[in-house]
């Protein structure tokens, strides 16, 4: 019924009513407009159909000029649809018309000129899932200060649920009823403590996200069934690794260790293998630790607090690959020939018993700087052997069109009270590349064998570019001074590869690569194999991190279902076709959910940590220009605002096409990619906000 409904609006360019649509269709009796009305129901639902406020209905498409969209709100009231496939719509902060960050909206364009204008005609979904805040007082009676600014709601809580709050807790708000378009009734589900407490500042930004730590009863029920150590039965039917060399390597504080390497030689070839933790002997489906696991999605890292997807008695206990003890793993032995080419592979469950528990602190020393670490003795040859692989399929990857970013990500420091006392960057070294060039592989030689079998998967897929991003990047970088010989007319890997290359001996290079990796979509999880862009993987998965990611998780599931019960049936394949699209999704939207938690925890952090640092002057590089001023970024990674307003000796224009500040007498620019001084002249905790105010500019644009 749908697709004729569709079918008969589609050449129809104004609303019509229900039984006007009823006579097109040529339908005749009650039962046949009943499903026509639940019919066009869905339709609306779906926004494939608008419903109008004079009861008649229109394709979207066939308006134009009406829009669908999430509400973006700024902090200063106005707002921006954001649209998929095309420009986002800009919205007055008079155009919001009710409506709150988040919210799926219908919109009109009302003005197209440099950007174009809309005003929001109807909230057609508001997100309502539990928010955080803080509990303060009004006229006697406790509200919700919530977290998100953005969210302009009236939370009203119910006296009865907060009798054990006081004004300053941070608390978990069930929205219980709407009173109108912005107020709530809304009752306390969970206290997560006072402000001031520590830790309770991370927790309530994963509250926030939804990313709960507390697993609940029925998970620790079924925790007491699952062993401390991997018994003999668990043994049959695999591979026995126990008599290779295995050995982990991490981060000096890691202890969900999740892979383990071996190498040996044949002749010219290497044999690597890749053993990665057989999280699904453990965790099965229609559990509640496998329902606690989809729900999470991922493990979130915020600032040096884990809250895994998995209990720790999994996580850093029988799942993990701890050192001297037997460890159940889904392995993936490839020979690799002296130039790269993975010549045969095994994929098959296994274990090992692993000989140590590798720092890359210490295997870095080792691989970089040629010294000799105790307790290492034993393995220098086979690390610096891995290494000579490493850097074959480095070279391999490059000459195909990986591109490496290289961009450094901060690492936050806090006191025994959660307070941050310092932000360091931690440099990749070789042997962090090393792992993450056998992962690749691994992840890469598991992918391919699973489509070349033409079976239901999950892959790791990263689109082809937007040109006109693409175009835009190239042409702010133009505008810095830089002629570039890459032409980027055919967006491949290779391309976007040659034009980092350029840019590498560059100052602004480390802004300049994240504006151009911002400018390219995000990797994501897909039923669809479409490969992986930024790796030029024509077939990519995500195998190695299944106690960290779920989808790690499904892939070890399937694997066993198709290598090891050799179960291609009609029915299972008709059921994962249906079943992956939803676990992909759903995989997706919370490593964004954890991703922006990571950023959320990171901005405050950092300007807690510059609470204490008012008065200090920085040297840094703007790393964004907008209409109220830039954002000046420290070598530590911290970025502040100077205010427009704080620019002193002329009036400055914003020039967006130029993503600058042009002084309107002096003619005076300031642009992405300048060196400056600052000061820090204010910081809060509570908005994550850092104000700098200019000391000096350092630029010589005749240097460049």
């Amino acid at each position: 019924m749908k697709d004729e409904i569709i079918r008969i609006l589609e050449n129809i360019h104004e609303a019509k009513e229900m039984m006007q649509i009823n006579d097109l269709l040529g339908l005749k009796t009650v039962e046949e407009y009943r499903e026509l009305c639940d019919a066009m129901n869905e339709l609306v639902a779906e926004y494939v159909v608008f419903h109008t406020k004079k009861d008649k209905y229109i394709l979207l498409k066939n308006c134009p000029s009406l829009k669908i969209g999430r509400l973006s709100l700024n902090k200063k009231g106005y707002g921006f649809v954001i649209l998929e496939k095309e420009e986002d719509l800009y919205i007055p902060e008079d155009m919001i018309n009710g409506a709150t960050h988040d919210d799926i909206v219908l919109a009109e364009i009302t003005r197209i000129g440099v950007k174009r204008e809309g005003k929001v005609v109807r909230v057609l979904k508001r997100d309502l899932h539990d928010m955080v805040g803080e509990i303060y007082e009004h006229k006697g009676k406790f509200r919700l200060h919530l977290d998100d600014e953005k969210k302009d709601l009236i939370v009203i809580i119910d006296q009865e649920s907060a009798k054990d709050c006081v004004v300053g807790h941070k608390v978990l708000v069930h929205l219980d009823r709407q009173l109108d378009d912005k107020k709530y009734i809304g009752s306390v589900k969970k206290i997560l403590g006072h402000k001031d407490d520590p830790g309770v500042d991370i927790l309530s930004i994963a509250y926030k996200y939804q990313i709960d730590p507390d697993f609940g009863h029925e998970v620790e029920e079924e925790l007491l069934d699952i062993p401390s150590e991997v018994d003999a039965s668990s043994l049959k039917g695999r591979v026995d690794y126990t008599s290779e060399i295995v050995f982990t390597i991490d981060g000096s504080h890691t202890k969900d260790v999740d892979d383990a390497l071996s190498l040996r030689m044949d002749g010219k070839n290497y044999v690597l293998g890749v053993h990665i933790a057989d999280v699904s002997h453990y965790v099965k489906e229609n559990t509640a630790l496998g329902d606690a696991a989809y729900e999470r999605g991922t493990s979130s890292y915020l600032a040096d607090t884990v809250i895994p997807m998995l209990p720790h008695k999994l996580s850093n206990g029988i799942c993990s690959l701890n050192e001297g003890v037997i460890r159940l793993t889904m392995s993936c032995v490839m020979t690799v020939s002296p130039n790269g080419e993975v010549l045969s592979y095994d994929i098959n469950p296994g274990y090992i018993k692993s000989s140590k528990k590798m720092t890359y602190e210490d295997v870095n020393e080792i691989l970089m700087r040629d010294k000799v670490i105790s307790g290492y003795e034993d393995y220098i040859d086979i690390l610096k052997k891995m290494n000579e692989l490493a850097h074959i399929l480095q070279k391999k990857s490059v000459e195909r069109g990986y591109m490496d970013f290289d961009l450094d990500e901060p690492r936050i420091v806090q006191d025994e009270n959660g307070c941050a006392i310092d932000i360091v960057v931690d440099e990749r070294e070789d042997g962090e590349k090393l792992i993450e060039s056998f992962m690749i592989l691994a992840n890469e030689t598991v992918a391919s064998h699973i489509y070349n079998m033409e079976l239901p998967f999950v892959y790791r897929v990263h689109g082809k570019p937007n040109s006109e991003k693409i175009d835009d990047f190239v042409n702010l970088v133009k505008l810095l001074g830089y002629e570039l010989k890459t032409k980027t007319t055919d967006l491949t890997p290779k391309a976007m590869q040659s034009l980092l290359d350029e840019l590498d001996e560059k100052p602004e290079f480390k802004i300049l690569s994240s504006l151009l990796l911002r400018s390219m979509r995000k990797a994501e999880y897909s039923k669809d194999n479409i490969g992986h862009f930024g790796l030029a993987s024509k077939a990519y998965t995500h195998f190695t991190s299944p106690i960290r990611r779920y989808p790690d998780l499904v892939v070890h599931r399937l694997l066993k279902k198709y290598l090891v019960d050799q179960d291609y049936s009609m029915s299972t394949i008709s059921y994962l076709e249906q079943n992956l699209v939803e676990v992909t999704a759903h995989s997706s939207e919370r490593e964004v959910a954890a991703d922006q938690a990571e950023r959320d925890v990171n901005d405050m952090k950092m300007a807690e940590y510059m609470e204490s640092h008012i008065g200090e002057e920085y040297d840094g590089i703007i790393s964004t220009v907008t209409n109220f001023g830039f954002f000046v970024e420290l070598p530590n990674l911290i970025e502040g605002l100077v205010h427009v307003q704080t620019l002193k000796g002329d009036f400055y224009n914003y020039v967006p096409e130029c993503l600058s500040l042009i002084g309107h007498n002096t003619k005076k620019t300031y642009r992405i990619g300048d060196s400056v001084r600052v000061c820090c002249v204010a910081a809060s905790k509570e908005t994550a906000m850092i104000d700098f105010q200019l000391v000096g500019d350092m630029n010589d644009r005749s240097k460049k």
